[in-house]
């Protein structure tokens, strides 16, 4: 087990200077254009591709990076160029983390690559959980997966929102309830390989911010797939669906928003909350490169914008503001790593420590964008300096991947040991 170090060694840190260097070269003269287009960059991900940056062996070295930070360290780094594009490169991640966690090695080794292609036909991936009635409240979920054992094919119909790719991905990961009496217990992973009749993007939604990533929803309409899709197996499913109605006759209780229940000391089954709780971290880590990226800017300006004869970083005010941002970035930073490295050492988060991560970061994005403007003042709030587009992106980190509420729901139940509501 890889001991705990608050640096990174040689190699990590020649791979973040090198996705740094793309950061800052490739993704932040383009951000602009691509949030004003709100179109996927596929240009930007294809240079991605080229260099080996968007690929299958890249993002699986740093997942199996033993200090854990290999993730958070690329994510910090992507975000710190633009969220909107650094989305577009690591959504598919998510889904290919679907598979990872639900999977067997099969199925990661036919689907994971699929996901990505390769640098002369580059592919996405979506994962298709949220729906329009059902996004923290996962035991709401309305798609459904329907067995047919004379064909050995999984019909799946319902409509999923909120996916990032969705609609233009090679590889759909799609969560569906299969047994709708066990709530978030009854719910099951799908491959939907690429040109599956039956499945098509629905509306493609406008956005607030991360505009360059492109966000839609996924119908399906008597969408069939192969038994071999169930992501884990047939048997799999079985034994863990009889394990859950088991527990419901004995009168367990069961968590029907798809968080811990008092002392969340049990892993989570639920198959789309078992991606989610894989990814917590990584999200927290894309909040910190998004703070840090205004943070910059904002001390540059102080250092160089004059007012009454002297720059404003000489003001107290400003300087203060300053001091703040840094230090809620960096605490943000060591929450991420610490739960990073915590998931790599096998360490179960027994006080929430990714929601904690994830939760910190996400909300001091949000103020450290916002602070940011204040010191450009009237400048801070035009297109002509990115802090404005960095505030609009930053409001997603409390939204996505488990709300701040769900977050705090998940940390309050743990640390407590009483079931919150």
């Amino acid at each position: 087990m890889a001991e705990f170090a608050f640096d990174l060694n040689d190699d990590q840190k020649a791979v973040r200077d090198w996705i740094h260097g793309f950061a800052a070269d490739v993704i932040r003269p383009a951000a602009a254009e691509w949030d004003e287009r709100e179109e996927t960059p596929w240009p930007i991900i294809q240079e991605a591709a080229k260099i080996g940056l968007y690929s299958l062996d890249f993002y699986a070295q740093q997942f199996f990076d033993p200090t854990g930070l290999g993730i958070p360290m690329t994510m910090e780094e992507l975000f710190w160029g633009d969220a909107g594009i650094a989305l577009s490169i690591v959504g598919t991640g998510l889904a290919a983390v679907g598979v990872l966690a639900n999977g067997t090695e099969e199925q990661i080794g036919t689907w994971v690559p699929q996901m990505y292609g390769d640098a002369d036909d580059v592919k996405v991936a979506a994962f298709c959980s949220s729906e329009p009635d059902a996004g923290s409240d996962v035991a709401s979920m309305r798609t459904r997966a329907v067995y047919d054992e004379a064909k050995d094919e999984w019909v799946l119909n319902g409509t999923k929102t909120w996916a990032t790719n969705g609609g233009i991905a090679n590889v759909h990961v799609v969560v569906a309830v299969v047994d709708a009496e066990l709530g978030s217990k009854g719910h099951a992973s799908f491959i939907v390989p690429p040109n599956t009749p039956g499945l098509s993007q629905g509306q493609k939604f406008l956005k607030h911010g991360i505009r360059a990533s492109h966000t839609a929803e996924v119908v399906l309409e008597d969408v069939r797939v192969p038994g071999s899709c169930l992501l884990g197996g047939k048997e799999k499913l079985d034994e863990r669906l009889a394990r859950a109605r088991e527990r419901a006759r004995k009168g367990g209780e069961r968590s029907e928003t798809g968080v811990p229940q008092a002392g969340g000391r049990e892993r989570l089954k639920n198959a789309a909350m078992a991606t989610f709780e894989a990814s917590r971290p990584a999200v927290g880590a894309m909040a910190v490169g998004t703070a840090r990226a205004a943070y910059e800017v904002a001390l540059d300006y102080a250092r160089t914008r004059e007012q009454f004869g002297r720059p404003i970083i000489d003001n107290q005010g400003v300087a203060f503001q300053l001091a703040d941002m840094r230090t809620q970035i960096d605490a943000a930073r060591l929450l991420v790593w610490r739960a990073s490295w915590m998931a790599a050492a096998g360490k179960p988060f027994e006080s929430a420590e990714g929601s904690m991560s994830k939760l910190y970061a996400s909300e001091i994005a949000k103020s450290v964008t916002g602070q940011a403007i204040q010191i450009l003042g009237g400048n801070g709030y035009t297109r002509e300096y990115p802090v404005e587009r960095m505030h609009r992106d930053s409001a997603i980190y409390t939204i996505f991947e488990g709300t701040s509420e769900i977050q705090r729901l998940v940390i309050s139940r743990t640390v407590s040991g009483v079931p919150v509501r």
